[in-house]
């Protein structure tokens, strides 16, 4: 069985990371998303709620869980038995930062690989963090997010 997770914070889940779930959950039996709890970002939703707003999203998709995860990414891996961590990977910056981590787990972690998805095009430019500047102004974010997560985040924001 293909195992693969696909780390992140995801504060807030974008159509961007949608995608790539979309897109990786067909190239394996199963797809772990795996939320990270980072002690030192300052998370907008609680880690409970990230889980459950993606939990919503791919409730039909039968190869797909949610869980959350903190520590390193290839421990956690290792624990659920997945031999792939999926990054998606927008602007040749995201491939400088994601192929030294890559390349760094590989040496903890031998028997794990790191499967590279090119954003869509049109997702290129998103980001948890611009959706939270835009959505903090009262901006619409509705081609950046899901409705339920537009919902939350203006509730958030007191809008």
């Amino acid at each position: 069985m293909k195992i693969a997770i696909y780390p992140g914070s995801f504060d807030p889940v974008t159509f961007g990371h949608l995608d790539v779930i979309a897109r990786s959950a067909k190239m394996v039996d199963k797809l772990i998303i795996a939320v990270l709890i980072n002690k030192n970002k300052s998370a907008l939703f609680s880690m409970e709620d990230r889980v459950r707003m993606i939990s919503e999203y791919v409730k039909d998709v039968p190869n797909v869980e949610v869980h959350s995860f903190s520590g390193l990414t290839v421990d956690y891996a290792k624990k659920v038995g997945a031999t792939m961590i999926v990054r998606g990977l927008r602007a040749v910056t995201d491939f400088e930062y994601e192929l030294q981590l890559a390349q760094t787990n590989k040496v903890i972690a031998e028997g794990i690989d790191t499967l590279f998805l090119a954003t869509n095009l049109k997702y290129s430019y998103l980001s948890s963090s611009i959706v939270k500047e835009i959505a903090s102004y009262n901006g619409d974010i509705s081609a950046f997010v899901p409705k339920m997560v537009e919902i939350a985040m203006k509730e958030k924001y007191g809008f």
